[in-house]
C-alpha cells in the first residue's frame, strides 16, 4: 500500500488516508449561516474519499469575517445546520474539522467575485482590528488596535466557538495563524508594533497565539486533534521566518498540539513569491525534521505521485489539498487506482469503479 493510503492516528482519531481538504471559503453564508450549499460542498468531498474535510475559515465573532458572506460559529443558531454537515461527513467514513479565525485588519472586505476590495463605508463595513494600527493596503481602512481587554475578548470568543464546535460535532480543531489574519498580525513584526506583552519580543509576540490554545483546551476534549495553521514565511526581509517557524512549533509541541498546516505568506502586499509545485512543502519538511511535530504540506499539491512523493521522502505526513478538490471533489478515488491501491467506495458508486 503506498503511504498515501495509509492510515494514521492521531489522539483518538483515526485518519484513513493521508489526505486533507484544506479549508477554503465559499462565500456563501448569510449572517454566519451554513446552508445546503455547504452540505453538498463538504459532503461530496466526503463522498470522494478524503479522510479529513477541514471547513472553511469560520469566524468566532461577527468582526472577524473575511466577507459579509462568510461562515460564522459565534452564535448557538449557527449549530444545527452546521451538526448536519458534520453527522454527513462522518457517516461517509471521513472524519470532519473545523478551522477557527479572525480575519483581523483584512475583514469587512466584498466577495473575491466583486474585486474584494475592503469595504470601508456603508453595507457590510465594520470597523477592522489588529494588533497595532497597520492596514495591509495603504488605501485600506486604518484598523483599531486591540486593547488587552478586547484582545481578552477575541480569547474568549475562540473559546466559545470551541464549546459550539464541540456540540455541532466536529472531531477536529484547527487554528488559523497564518495568510495575514489577526493571529498571524500579532505574530509578525511586520504588522505588530504593539509596546505591551503582545508585542515586540518573539515571546510576547506569540503570546496571543498561546492564549487562545489554552483557552481552547479548558474546552475540547484532549483526546481530539488540535491543529495549527501558519504562514511560516512572511517572504518579507524582517518579518517572520523559517527559523521563528520552528522555534514556534517547539512551542507548540510542548502545548499539546498535535500537526503544523504548513503554509505561508499573507502578512505583507509587497511579498514577492514565487509559487509552483509544491513550493511550500520545504517548510513543512524543515519543521517537521527540526522539532519532530507532525506536519501538514500544502501549495499546489495536484497529483498523486506528488503527494506520494512527499510523504515518501518524509517532508510531512498529511497532504492538504484547495484547488484540486474544487476540480475533483473524488481526487482520492482516482489517486486510490492510480497508485494501485484498493480503497472502499461508497456502495452508491461501487458499479463505476472498474
Amino acid at each position: 500500500m503506498s503511504l498515501l493510503f495509509s492510515s494514521l492516528t492521531i489522539k483518538s482519531v483515526t485518519f484513513k488516508n493521508r489526505l486533507v481538504v484544506s479549508p477554503m471559503c465559499q462565500y456563501s453564508s448569510a449572517d454566519g449561516f451554513a446552508n445546503d450549499w455547504h452540505l453538498v460542498h463538504l459532503g461530496s468531498r466526503a463522498v470522494g474519499g478524503a479522510a479529513l474535510i477541514i471547513q472553511e475559515a469560520t469566524a468566532v465573532n461577527c468582526a472577524g469575517r473575511i466577507t459579509y458572506a462568510d461562515m460564522g460559529i459565534w452564535k448557538d443558531e449557527h449549530i444545527e445546520k452546521l451538526s448536519t454537515i458534520v453527522s454527513f461527513i462522518h457517516q461517509n467514513d471521513a472524519v470532519a474539522g473545523i478551522q477557527l479565525a479572525h480575519a483581523g485588519r483584512k475583514a469587512s472586505c466584498d466577495l473575491p467575485s466583486n474585486n474584494g476590495a475592503q469595504i470601508k463605508s456603508g453595507k457590510n463595513h465594520w470597523q477592522t482590528v489588529a494588533p497595532s494600527a497597520i492596514p495591509f493596503y495603504d488605501t485600506d481602512m486604518i484598523p483599531h488596535a486591540l486593547t488587552k481587554d478586547e484582545i481578552a475578548a477575541v480569547v474568549n470568543d475562540f473559546k466559545q466557538a470551541a464549546v459550539r464546535a464541540l456540540k455541532a460535532g466536529y472531531k477536529l480543531i484547527e487554528i488559523h495563524a497564518a495568510h495575514g489574519y489577526l493571529i498571524n498580525e500579532f505574530l509578525s513584526p511586520l504588522s505588530n508594533q504593539r509596546k505591551d506583552e503582545y508585542g515586540g519580543s518573539f515571546e510576547n509576540r506569540i503570546r496571543f497565539l498561546l492564549e487562545i490554545i489554552a483557552a481552547i483546551q479548558t474546552v475540547w476534549p484532549p483526546e481530539l486533534p488540535l491543529f495549527v495553521r501558519i504562514s511560516a514565511s512572511d517572504w518579507v526581509e524582517g518579518g517572520w521566518t523559517i527559523a521563528d517557524s520552528v522555534q514556534l512549533a517547539m512551542i507548540l509541541k510542548k502545548k499539546g498540539i498535535d500537526v503544523i498546516d504548513t503554509s505561508s505568506g499573507g502578512i505583507a502586499s509587497s511579498a514577492k513569491i514565487t509559487a509552483g509545485p509544491g513550493y511550500q512543502v520545504p517548510f513543512a519538511e524543515a519543521i517537521k525534521k527540526q522539532t519532530g511535530i507532525l506536519t501538514g504540506a500544502v501549495g499546489i499539491i495536484t497529483t498523486a505521485q506528488q503527494a506520494e512523493e512527499i510523504l515518501q521522502q518524509q517532508q510531512a505526513d498529511l497532504i492538504f489539498m484547495a484547488r484540486e478538490q474544487l476540480r475533483n471533489p473524488y481526487f482520492a478515488l482516482h489517486a486510490a487506482k492510480e497508485l494501485n491501491d484498493e480503497v472502499d467506495w461508497p456502495l452508491q458508486y461501487v458499479r463505476a469503479k472498474r
